[in-house]
């Protein structure tokens, strides 16, 4: 059965611009199409894809089988703040859709800090529902981002067939 993916995900992969050897964490993986699209750019890095929900961790398991048994996907159950990373680092670390960092997100920016290896990147992408948010997410995410020490590397508009997107893009002085 072929899995139809999202635009914004196929977006937000082309943003990654994914090297052979990354290390990358993605934040609520949900049924891991984009965990799918970055493995087959990968030779000797790693794709870890995290979700809350266990139904959707095995889903995204499930879809990319192949590539967890060949070593180049991971997937985990947990929330990023209850997670046991060890030391594990990614020097990209990215989520898409998820609303938690533009409302108040201190605790979890600062575990993505510890996570993010030396100029390492954190991409934050967003598709609301309503045009209208997209400055109103882009500019609270900025700020939480900036209030956790994070500097702003740039803001991606991206205007897609369901809608425009967004994503901020920071990383670790």
């Amino acid at each position: 059965m072929a899995h139809e993916i999202a635009e914004r995900l196929v977006w937000a992969v082309n943003t990654l611009a994914i090297e052979p050897s990354d290390r990358l964490l993605e934040i609520g993986c949900g049924h891991g199409a984009a965990v799918s699209l970055i493995c087959g750019q990968l030779t000797d890095g790693t794709i870890t894809a995290l979700d809350r929900s266990e139904t959707m961790i095995r889903a995204a398991a499930s879809r990319n089988l192949g590539h967890a048994s060949a070593g180049k996907a991971r997937f985990h159950t947990a929330e990023l703040d209850k997670a046991n990373w060890g030391p594990e680092r990614f020097n990209k670390i990215f989520a898409v859709n998820v609303n938690l960092f533009w409302m108040k997100p201190a605790k979890e920016l600062s575990i993505i800090r510890t996570l993010l290896l030396p100029g390492g990147s954190v991409y934050l992408f967003n598709q609301p529902p309503t045009a209208g948010k997209i400055v109103h997410i882009a500019d609270r995410t900025t700020q939480n981002l900036t209030a956790e020490g994070f500097i702003i590397n740039q803001i991606l508009n991206e205007n897609l067939s369901a809608g425009p997107a967004v994503c901020v893009i920071a990383g670790i002085p």
